[in-house]
């Protein structure tokens, strides 16, 4: 079964997006189509979303769904006319909360993304420069500055992994790729022992591996399921024999990754409110 999925805002559509994808994850099998319609901020614009709703219900036979984040009144009135069916985030909480705390909403655009608003805004892109400047090994001298280390297989998901930490959660965050060279004597590399307390790994299941690996180099030794099951096991040998935490991400998203990690070794998520 398919349901059309309109995810609407006045701004980047991000929070329409990520409310949305945990609203809909729930109903496994439904197949959505999904569409974001950013920057919607005037009238006009409306009425230009409001037509391909329109079409979109046309052409599935079924209304779609809409998730949208928009503050300003008149654009969410010719939004609600399309034939969708519309899940207003605003109304949904705006109001409740208006009458909890006896305070009328300001109902500005773009207010929750403001970067005057938020004072770990530096916080978080001096740690997505810290990631780059320490992704793959490159920098190990640097370490000493890490919250956390990720090691593991190459493709185990430590780049992005490590990038979405620092840019959500301003965490430092260094990564470190075990190779056939650091297989030899199933120990940890020279590199990283003085940091033992900031390891934490990431494995995943050789057939997955060799899966994500054929994208980049098909048919290569390096992508070869052999290979693939050789460099697990010992990379598993290392993190059990040294104590390392390690978790599996082989159906994991990168946002449960980073939260698991994050719980695991206690580091608190730095608030994106003022």
């Amino acid at each position: 079964m398919k349901r059309s999925v309109f995810f609407i805002s006045d701004g980047t559509g991000i929070t329409a997006e990520t409310l949305g994808h945990s609203l809909l994850s729930q109903f496994e099998e439904i197949r959505f189509e999904e569409t974001t319609l950013p920057y919607i901020d005037t009238v006009e614009k409306a009425i230009t979303a409001q037509q391909e709703i329109n079409r979109a219900a046309e052409a599935d036979g079924v209304r779609p769904i809409i998730i949208d984040t928009i503050v300003d009144k008149s654009i969410r009135a010719v939004i609600a006319e399309a034939n969708g069916y519309m899940m207003d985030v605003f109304d949904t909480f705006v109001d409740k909360l208006q009458a909890e705390l006896c305070s009328q909403a300001n109902n500005t655009v773009g207010k929750s993304h403001s970067i005057t608003n938020n004072p770990h805004y530096n916080d978080r892109i001096d740690a997505v420069n810290f990631a780059l400047d320490n992704d793959d090994g490159a920098r190990t001298k640097h370490y000493d500055k890490a919250d956390i280390i990720l090691v593991g297989v190459s493709r185990s998901g430590k780049t992005p992994t490590s990038l979405y930490m620092a840019l959500q959660f301003g965490v430092h965050v260094a990564n470190y790729p075990l190779t056939e060279d650091d297989f030899d004597d199933l120990r940890l590399p020279a590199s990283l022992r003085e940091y033992k307390s900031k390891l934490f790994g990431l494995t995943i299941d050789p057939e997955r591996l060799s899966a994500i690996r054929n994208e980049r180099r098909a048919n290569s030794p390096y992508s070869s399921l052999s290979q693939c099951q050789k460099e697990v096991r010992a990379a598993e040998a290392i993190f059990n024999r040294e104590g390392v935490q390690f978790i599996k991400t082989t159906h994991a998203s990168i946002e449960e990754i980073s939260t698991r990690i994050m719980a695991s070794v206690g580091i608190k998520r730095k608030s994106l409110q003022p």
